[in-house]
């Protein structure tokens, strides 16, 4: 006990004593060891290491994590940019439905739909890509939110 409490402190030498205790007494029976008490130091370093070596991957992985996902706000209140689960899983059902929902419409408006509200397309532009008039595109549009809006 003493041994790790002056190498990581009495809780985690705690722990490390009862890891170290576990290996040995899960040793087979006929184990041949000629010198227990440097074994046993041997076994307790080895597994300190090992320690802290996670602890040290835990904390740089917390720290690069931290780093990609947090920002500091113009308050110097720190933000976490990572949208959260259960958003992400709403989000993922809304956008199901609505897709659902789209499919019930012919191709055109699905098409047109998709390459404004999902691609980013301007009016013009998918009328362009799709060879049809801009005021046909935007009959689409209303026809695919109109539908929408209905089914919500």
């Amino acid at each position: 006990m003493r041994y790790f409490a002056a190498r990581v402190g009495e809780v985690q030498a705690e722990d490390l004593v009862q890891e170290t205790y576990l290996r040995v007494v899960t040793l087979p029976a006929d184990s041949d060891i000629r010198s227990p008490n440097a074994y046993l130091y041997r076994l307790g370093h080895n597994i300190m290491l090992d320690r802290m070596r996670q602890d040290r991957r835990r904390a740089d992985r917390d720290a690069e994590w931290h780093s990609n996902h947090h920002t500091i706000a113009s308050s110097g209140e720190e933000v976490c940019d990572a949208v959260p689960a259960d958003e992400v899983l709403i989000a993922r059902e809304r956008l199901h439905k609505m897709q659902e929902r789209l499919a019930q419409l012919p191709e055109s408006i699905q098409q047109s739909f998709r390459l404004h509200k999902l691609e980013g397309l301007s009016h013009s532009e998918v009328a362009a890509r799709l060879g049809v008039s801009r005021s046909l595109i935007e009959k689409h549009m209303m026809r695919a939110l109109k539908h929408l809006m209905a089914r919500s």
